[in-house]
């Protein structure tokens, strides 16, 4: 049972990375990233309310005094981390991207050690080093070929920061309600968050013009952000989350890969390197955390 749970983490961190293909379409026929990001989070938002409610409804009952957590997790963290990380794959290579958002357990661990007082460990530290040296290498800092522009990277380490987030919010948010719960108020507010900064009627008649951008957006929807997150959430009932987070580290392989093979991004042994690197340092920081825990 342990295998399959690892099997579901594997299969759900590869959906993630099989995002940018369906960002890269979506803007060619003339979506930006915020647009993209608000008919992704209200379709998101209808189907894990629909799930929760066939879970229990009861699983809606939320306090007024909590609605900041969720303003936080789907407002603060995921619209932003949505515009920023779709613009770093729209302006940018998809394979960069993906390994500018890995660089989301550095702030997590700094923002944890400033708001929940977590001790910064030796291996944390080197962790974090390990990360920068990945990125400047993904990046193109010490060549390889490519030559990443200033508002691509300031956009992807932002990625990183709002992605991390939600960790943050989440941790609050999941001391006191269900997975389910916060899952369906995060995405409700993402969708009405996201609502506030697209023009609702244009981005309705780029639709209506391109009727294939509704497949686009339901295979979106489906494949990266429904079924990875049932997936991972499969794998967590019989996977430590110490070992999820690391096997979930797949993404930016699968990621790198699609970029480099599918959608032209620049192929050098200077990224591959430095994918790597950065795995190794999530790994490095969880082994730890899991070692801990036992």
């Amino acid at each position: 049972m342990k295998k399959l749970s690892l099997i579901f983490i594997v299969l759900a961190g590869s959906l993630w990375g099989i995002t940018g293909i369906f960002i890269r379409n979506m803007n060619k026929y003339g979506l930006d990233a915020m647009q993209i990001g608000a008919v992704r989070l209200i379709i998101s938002a209808v189907v894990f309310s629909v799930i929760t409610c066939i879970k229990s409804p009861s699983l809606f009952k939320i306090k007024i005094k909590h609605i900041w957590m969720f303003i936080g997790t789907g407002i603060i963290s995921v619209v932003f981390f949505n515009y920023f990380y779709f613009n770093t794959i729209i302006q940018g290579e998809v394979s960069v991207a993906v390994v500018l958002l890995y660089t989301s357990p550095v702030f997590v661990m700094i923002m944890s050690a400033i708001l929940f007082k977590e001790k910064i460990t030796p291996v944390k530290i080197i962790a974090v080093f390990f990360t920068v040296i990945g990125c400047a290498l993904s990046c193109g800092l010490f060549g390889g070929g490519y030559k990443i522009s200033l508002i691509v990277l300031i956009f992807g380490l932002l990625s990183g920061l709002f992605y991390a987030l939600y960790s943050i919010f989440g941790k609050y948010a999941l001391n006191n309600y269900n997975t389910y719960t916060v899952t369906a108020y995060t995405f409700i507010f993402a969708g009405i968050g996201a609502c506030c900064f697209v023009n609702i009627g244009d981005t309705v008649r780029i639709i209506t013009e391109n009727p294939i951008l509704i497949l686009w957006i339901l295979g979106i929807t489906l494949f990266c952000t429904v079924l990875p997150y049932l997936f991972y959430t499969l794998g967590l009932k019989d996977a430590e989350s110490s070992t999820a987070s690391i096997v979930v580290a797949v993404e930016p392989v699968v990621g790198a890969i699609i970029g480099m093979v599918f959608l032209g991004d620049t192929f050098s042994a200077f990224k591959i390197l430095g994918i790597l690197i950065i795995i190794s340092a999530i790994v490095l920081m969880n082994l730890k955390t899991k070692k801990k825990s036992e």
